[in-house]
């Protein structure tokens, strides 16, 4: 057996190095789920906020819209729309609406702001494991590889002659768990910062649309 091979370096590696790499192992797997995950989420909530917005400015016809946005969900924006169309019924069926204009957009408003928040929470959701993972798992495999080298350089200690035949594995053993750290980091912070640019773009374009749509209300409803 190759005493330089990948998973002879495993094996023959100590517990605690072990449990590193296992840990890393499980973090890089996390990590690619999620960036796959969340790949085609965003990917989806930005197509279908293209296609909502289209939509919006195009028709006249609020129940148009209003079919248009339950078909894409995966909007944020639309789903801010939902949110805004159902306050605006509450308001449309309550003898009182008119009568105090600034109060009846407050809550629009609330509405829009609470639907921003969620679909904001919805798009980070995991997003932050990826930040953890780019941050913490150099480290981590720091550690195995430090803990690795203690361990080698006891076993040096204990025997008659050392050559670079003995050493090598041994040492090898040690770095792998910094070069896994690196493998399971490096996917993760590039992926964190191109998650966080596209959705950035989204909550832009939530806030946009908030301001056009109060705008719409105060002209054609809430006159």
């Amino acid at each position: 057996m190759d005493d330089l091979g990948i998973w002879s370096l495993v094996e023959h590696s100590s517990p605690v190095v072990q449990g590193v790499m296992a840990v890393l192992a499980i973090m890089s797997v996390a990590g690619w789920y999620i960036i796959g995950y969340k790949y085609l989420y965003v990917r989806r909530a930005a197509r279908e906020t293209e296609l909502f917005v289209d939509s919006f400015w195009r028709s006249r016809d609020i129940e148009h819209i209003y079919k248009n946005a339950q078909a894409l969900r995966a909007s944020p924006v639309s789903s801010m729309f939902l949110a805004g169309y159902s306050e605006l019924a509450k308001l449309s069926s309550d003898p009182q609406v008119g009568r105090d204009r600034d109060a009846d957009l407050d809550n629009i408003l609330r509405s829009l702001r609470k639907a921003q928040t969620t679909e904001t929470t919805r798009l980070e959701a995991m997003i932050p494991f990826l930040a953890t993972t780019g941050s913490a798992a150099p480290f981590i495999g720091l550690f195995g590889t430090v803990w690795g080298i203690l361990i080698s350089f006891r076993a040096f200690a204990a025997e008659k002659s050392v050559t670079l035949q003995n050493v090598a594995p041994r040492i090898a053993e040690a770095l792998l768990a910094t070069a896994i750290g690196l493998v399971a980091a490096i996917p993760a912070v590039m992926a964190y910062n191109y998650f966080v640019r596209r959705i950035r773009v989204q909550v832009s374009a939530m806030e946009i649309f908030e301001q056009d749509y109060l705008n719409i209300i105060r002209r054609h409803f809430l006159k």
